[in-house]
């Protein structure tokens, strides 16, 4: 399950957790129209986070392929929460090691 969240870092606020694209532009929108007079803050972000917050956007590609795994194995149990559990994070850890060394091992067998 994706989720999204709007920030204004003029005003240094952020919507609650969206579970929906659709409501995210209306969180923004209804923010920009309510204290910004319809103007758009400078720097505002808006977009997909993790369970723990955090915007995918800002994250190296090793740490959002972790994430993303980690999410994944978390909405298993319950997709309405935020936060990973400690097996979604080592599953992710080991399947993603996993996969490494299976290619490294390939590498090694085709050379």
């Amino acid at each position: 399950m994706r989720r999204y969240r709007y920030r204004c870092t003029i005003c240094r606020t952020t919507s609650p957790v969206v579970l929906n694209p659709d409501d995210l532009d209306s969180e923004g929108d209804v923010h920009r129209q309510a204290v910004h007079g319809g103007h758009f803050p400078d720097h505002e972000l808006a977009g997909e986070i993790d369970r723990l917050g955090r915007w995918y956007a800002a994250l190296s590609p090793l740490a959002v392929l972790h994430a993303r795994v980690a999410d994944g194995l978390s909405d298993l149990r319950d997709e309405k929460t935020m936060g990973h559990y400690w097996w979604a994070r080592a599953g992710s850890a080991l399947l993603i090691g996993g996969s490494v060394a299976l290619f490294a091992l390939a590498v090694t067998a085709v050379l």
